[in-house]
């Protein structure tokens, strides 16, 4: 009887959890069940700080592709290069790392520092050679070096946030953090800007011998360069309300020499040369005794 009772009881227990793992299905929808889907509706997750959603997401995708994620990075060296065909060949690695690191950031942003510490461990630990793609800039970013600057800023005791990661969201944050003379912040985000998409800005600089005018899509498809070269001005512009005249002299001679055709879009409608503006500081910082 006793046999009985304990088998009826697991049983009910077996049907529970069979009943609660529908449910939780039925709450989120996982769509076609791609790993590349579960990355997208965890994205949309994060950015609507739906911690359980975006859980739901990501510990779906780990638990389907993480094993296969864990084999394509045991046949690399490094970071794979080459075209988009070859990069997106290594599908499972680079959304669980990605996922993982949406899952890092979810719990960081909710308070929960020691899951967002492992999550994004986990990413520096097994999943380092994953890369996620920005469908609107067309290229590549790795997760394993966001996760790094995430585990550094909470050692440091920093809360920063670099948004969608975009060389456009870093700018506007840096505009926020000047605005409050939070020199150590700007510092940051202008140096994620420039480890990003500096060698882009570069590259785009060196196309260039007078400034875009044609239109303002024209403009603004120099995106990286006009975000980096934004990037260095705020940065100078704060150094100088610090007191820390060769620092801002410096930052805005490189903003001149590298990334000289960059330009800003005022919301007012309209765009400014941020070299010209450096250069201007410039010779006012000088003129001080």
């Amino acid at each position: 009887m006793k046999k009985f009772i304990i088998t009826s009881v697991l049983a009910i227990f077996a049907v529970a959890g069979s009943q609660f793992a529908q449910a939780q299905q039925a709450a989120y929808n996982f769509g076609d069940h791609k790993s590349s889907t579960f990355a997208t509706k965890a994205w949309g997750a994060l950015a609507q700080k739906d911690l359980n959603a975006v859980l739901a997401y990501t510990n779906k995708c780990i638990e389907m592709y993480g094993e296969t994620a864990k084999k394509m990075q045991s046949e690399l060296t490094a970071v794979p290069t080459g075209d988009d065909a070859k990069i997106f060949s290594y599908w499972a690695l680079n959304d669980v790392s990605t996922c993982l690191f949406i899952q890092g950031e979810a719990y960081r942003q909710a308070g929960k520092k020691e899951e967002a510490k492992a999550a994004f461990q986990s990413v520096v630990n097994n999943y380092s050679f994953g890369q996620c793609y920005d469908v609107g800039k067309k290229l590549f970013w790795k997760p394993v070096d966001a996760a790094k600057d995430k585990l550094s800023m909470m050692e440091k005791g920093l809360d920063l946030d670099f948004g969608d990661m975009s060389s456009s969201s870093i700018v506007q944050k840096a505009w926020a953090a000047s605005a409050k003379k939070d020199l150590e912040s700007v510092k940051a985000y202008v140096a994620k800007n420039m480890d990003l998409y500096g060698q882009r800005a570069k590259e785009m600089q060196a196309t260039l011998k007078e400034f875009p005018w044609e239109s303002t899509e024209k403009i603004h498809s120099y995106w990286a360069l006009n975000d980096v070269g934004t990037s260095l001005f705020i940065l100078g512009q704060t150094y100088r309300a610090a007191g820390m005249k060769a620092e801002a002299i410096s930052t805005f001679n490189q903003l001149t020499k590298d990334y000289g055709f960059s330009q800003c879009w005022d919301p007012q409608g309209w765009f400014w040369k941020p070299a010209e503006a450096a250069q201007q500081q410039i010779v006012e910082l000088e003129a001080q005794k």
